[in-house]
């Protein structure tokens, strides 16, 4: 189809957003949302709550501690600007101080996966240079073995909660704070444009996470970005809303954070956002349904953001329809791939309205959302295009980024973007960033899709071969690297195959036996030896797919693993089972 096309472009090749530019501001994220002459809500409107303690921070305090958190790094540390803080640690409400207190102290934060293994942590905690690490008491055991593999001292891990008695060396959270409060602070001078805010870690189609490096400017960007797509909804004292969509009342929006912090998707919208828009969030420490539908029916939340394994439980899970949720205005979903037909089966069991996202670590993560009102007639697109960015279509699975043939509006193709959100280049590897960042500043997103009539952006295919397992990343290649470390694997190939139940990605591996033929080995062979890799990845990266024993792994003539004729086997043998 030929779009017709509002935007102001030229070629015509690169769209930009319908949405009005915005004027960006230039300046470190700290300030941006703490040292603002006008804040968002007053002073003392909460704006974190915890769900388990019942502890809360308002605007002021929040501010007073990343304050006190910025001075004891300095104090403590001697800590300088660059230097890497990493946490590991569940959701958590001390998670926004210690953020906002490592940035207002010139350095950068480096979140990890508090699931991750010993050998995952240590390989984040070198490939960033993490200078010290947050955790928390019940988490610090595989922290503390890390942290050795790292070479990072025991003192240099600031632990909440009761200090572990085998490590009295190691520095409390209070010693931070108290040598923190009333202390002389020496302000960094930050470059917004060049200096590092974030370092987050993604999955790469090769080998293990790659660091994602994003300054202060792409998140102050982003920030605005999105909330300008939300058409400034949510508010501290409920005074806006979209189309027929209830406003929220004098009492203002609740926002409930189940998404993991140590995700960029996480960080942005339960971190920042919050403070930037100054709406309360009730920090869950890990998600649960039924908690989830208490909490809001409890705490009459009106927003939260999820992923489409939520959408499904919404659509089947009895607490879905247990409690009342009809506080909850609107969500946003994101992470991975939600279609129109999950959209309206949760909207007509429980009420609740879904409007999708897409974006990724390299965007900050934001690139396009739909606006509330779009939430029907967009269901199963990504929206529109977020101010001040461009976006162009070309033939998927070029490498060369000079030689793109740039795509007519309309026409299927690999998704190129360009805006002051997207990342400065991968960590400690110019390899990875020249395959996917131009010198002109196109980022080649190795997603594929196209636009339609209404401006709406679909995400159809990945270039990439990446797992996306609820939302989460899985590098088949990663997977692949470990199990032939397996004396009974020749070799193999890993898959993502969808899962019907789970609707999501689930990771399949084809094994070459090492002594069997594919027909001697068993179904316990596969299983002993998804139980043995179980053990040394962290649980999303299970081989919830099975493993198919095969008498040899299909490679084009360079040894390129052909996953596609794997995937074509994985699809006819879903079919014949339905």
């Amino acid at each position: 189809m030929e779009v017709v096309s509002p935007y102001n472009t030229k070629p015509a090749t690169i769209l930009q957003s319908p949405s009005p530019r915005l004027q960006l501001p230039e300046t470190n994220l700290y300030d941006f949302l703490l040292n603002r002459s006008k804040p968002p809500c007053a002073k003392d409107y909460r704006i974190f709550v915890d769900t388990t303690t019942n502890e809360s921070l308002s605007y002021d305090q929040c501010r007073q501690a990343a304050k006190a958190f910025a001075s004891g790094l300095q104090r403590v540390f001697k800590w300088r600007k660059g230097d890497v803080l990493a946490f590991c640690l569940p959701n958590s409400i001390y998670i926004p101080v210690a953020t906002l207190g490592t940035l207002r102290a010139g350095g950068i934060i480096s979140p990890c996966n508090p699931t991750y293994t010993v050998a995952e942590l240590a390989h984040q905690f070198r490939d960033s240079g993490a200078r010290a690490v947050l955790t928390r008491a019940n988490c610090a055991e595989q922290v503390w073995h890390a942290c050795a593999k790292a070479n990072i001292a025991v003192e240099n891990v600031i632990v909440i909660g009761a200090e572990s008695e085998q490590r009295p060396q190691a520095t409390s959270w209070e010693s931070i704070m108290e040598h923190g409060n009333g202390a002389v602070f020496d302000q960094p001078q930050i470059n917004p444009r060049t200096n590092l805010a974030f370092l987050v870690y993604s999955s790469g189609t090769s080998g293990p996470p790659k660091g994602v490096r994003l300054s202060h400017y792409n998140m102050t960007s982003n920030l605005m970005q999105l909330y300008a797509i939300e058409q400034y909804n949510m508010t501290w004292n409920g005074s806006t809303t979209s189309g027929d969509i209830p406003a929220p009342g004098p009492q203002g929006d609740k926002i409930l954070a189940c998404l993991p912090f140590f995700h960029i998707f996480g960080l942005t919208m339960f971190v920042l956002s919050p403070l930037y828009i100054g709406v309360t969030t009730f920090i869950m420490e890990r998600f649960d349904i039924d908690q989830w539908c208490s909490t809001v029916e409890t705490e009459k939340i009106t927003f939260a953001y999820i992923v489409p394994p939520i959408a499904l439980l919404l659509a089947k899970h009895p607490s879905a329809t247990k409690y009342n949720l009809g506080s909850i205005r609107m969500t946003g979903s994101g992470g991975a791939p939600l279609d129109s037909e999950l959209v309206s089966a949760v909207y007509q069991r429980t009420g609740i309205r879904i409007k999708q996202g897409y974006g990724l670590s390299e965007t900050s993560p934001g690139a396009c959302h739909l606006r509330w009102q779009d939430w029907q007639r967009g269901a199963g697109s990504v929206g529109w295009l977020l101010p001040n960015m461009e976006l162009k279509f070309c033939s998927p699975g070029l490498v060369d980024g000079d030689a793109v043939n740039p795509l007519s509006p309309g026409a299927t193709g690999e998704l190129y973007l360009r805006g002051p959100n997207v990342f400065l280049g991968y960590h400690n590897n110019d390899k990875a960033t020249k395959e996917c960042l131009r010198k002109d500043g196109w980022f080649r997103t190795g997603d594929v899709g196209h636009i339609d009539s209404n401006l709406f952006v679909h995400i159809t295919d990945r270039v990439k071969e990446l797992i996306k397992y609820k939302g989460f990343q899985v590098a088949p290649a990663e997977l692949e690297a470990s199990l032939l470390e397996h004396s009974d694997v020749a070799d193999c190939a890993v898959i993502g195959i969808q899962d019907p139940v789970r609707r999501t990605e689930v990771p399949r591996a084809y094994i070459v036996h090492a002594s069997k033929t594919h027909e001697e080995a068993t179904a316990e062979d596969g299983n002993a030896i998804a139980a043995w890799l179980g053990t040394r990845l962290t649980d999303y990266k299970r081989l919830r797919g099975g493993v198919i024993f095969v008498g040899s792994i299909p490679k084009s003539p360079s040894g390129k693993i052909l996953r596609r004729i794997l995937k074509d086997q994985a699809t006819r043998e879903l079919k014949s089972k339905l």
